[in-house]
């Protein structure tokens, strides 16, 4: 089963053309919840935490949403198969170091998913394509009011949802959006938005979120306040903090074309990115990340056709450690991944037609 999700090219992993542009890649919400009068999943003993796993699995397997996903054991799973849906963003690294009846429930396009046991009894999250704040919340919200005629949640009028740790209480919600911001990087402004953003109560983490670092150039933004404060109220203020933020991206990267010579080396930047993905036989997983930053920028100005933007996206997530070492079917060291990373990459590039410069879209 386990081969199904990851063989299934899900929303996570195939940005389309048409849902991802050229800042926004994917949008995520993520609720904490848990339940009434039963103990947080790190006090919990063995036996409290499978009647969790058992109540939860059950309510969960109930709604039509979720009708046909896979459940999977923590404790079943391979080092390599929880590596691949942490690459996913379909679990967290908590989540798989919790073994004990800790599991998470995938739909089979892995738009959603349900970790059971992990810091909270419950962290539900929906993943969509491109920047969908409002459609992304409508939708687990539906879920959450479904779930909760089965479950009671634990709840405070004052606090409002009650989690394991204090920075989740009152809406229990962490909403993301994906970036892909070369151009605020190359201008040497990213430091200054995430200054900004942080004193708008927001955050600012990498790929795979705190602790990660931004490679590829892609940041992940989400709110840090989940108390005092309604969901429509957060969600309007991301809102208006990441549009700005597309905003001064845009701008930057046609002020580094407004320049001859900034022109110039960010065109031979991309030029030789394309060349070394065509022709490398050995390459990290920050390299390839760095270079594929460079040809979806390629796509954004329309030096590649923009049906390729979904094959660069998608290879984001394959060039990852976890999605090489599983496609190619059997172990081998961390050293040899780098040269079978190369290999795949040069097997795409095969697909993909040569920059035409002559295409440049230099103005907005």
């Amino acid at each position: 089963m386990i081969e199904s999700i990851i063989n299934c090219k899900g929303a996570e992993l195939t940005q389309s053309a048409k849902g991802s542009g050229p800042v926004f890649l994917s949008t995520r919400v993520r609720l904490a919840r848990n339940l009434v009068s039963e103990v947080f999943p790190d006090r919990a003993t063995k036996a409290q935490r499978q009647q969790i796993f058992s109540r939860c699995s059950a309510s969960l397997a109930s709604l039509k949403t979720l009708q046909g996903a896979a459940v999977f054991e923590v404790e079943a799973l391979s080092e390599l198969e929880r590596k691949v849906l942490i690459e996913r963003h379909l679990v967290s690294r908590e989540l798989c170091e919790a073994d004990r009846s800790s599991a998470v429930i995938i739909s089979m396009d892995q738009s959603s998913s349900v970790m059971i046991n992990e810091e909270d009894h419950l962290r539900i999250q929906l993943l969509r394509t491109g920047f969908h704040l409002k459609k992304v919340w409508s939708a687990i919200d539906a879920l959450d009011t479904a779930l909760e005629e089965h479950i009671d949640y634990a709840y405070s009028p004052e606090l409002g949802y009650l989690t394991a740790c204090p920075t989740n209480l009152g809406t229990g919600m962490r909403a993301s959006v994906m970036m892909h911001l070369p151009g605020l990087v190359y201008a040497e402004h990213m430091e200054k938005v995430v200054r900004s953003v942080n004193q708008l109560g927001l955050t600012v983490r990498g790929l795979f979120g705190e602790g990660s670092d931004a490679t590829g150039h892609i940041f992940q933004i989400s709110n840090q306040q989940t108390l005092g404060e309604e969901e429509v109220a957060i969600l309007s203020r991301l809102d208006k903090v990441l549009r700005t933020i597309k905003d001064h991206e845009i701008n930057a990267r046609y002020r580094l074309l407004e320049s001859e010579s900034e022109r110039g080396k960010l065109l031979d930047q991309i030029g030789r990115a394309y060349g070394i993905l065509e022709n490398a036989h050995i390459l990290s997983s920050n390299e390839a990340m760095n270079l594929l930053s460079l040809l979806r920028l390629a796509v954004d100005f329309s030096l590649l056709p923009e049906e390729f933007r979904a094959t660069v996206d998608r290879l984001f997530i394959e060039c990852q450690p976890g999605h090489i070492q599983f496609y190619a079917g059997h172990d081998f060291e961390p050293d040899h991944r780098d040269f079978v990373r190369a290999e795949k990459l040069r097997s795409e590039m095969r697909n993909l037609p040569p920059l035409n410069f002559d295409n440049l879209v230099q103005s907005k």
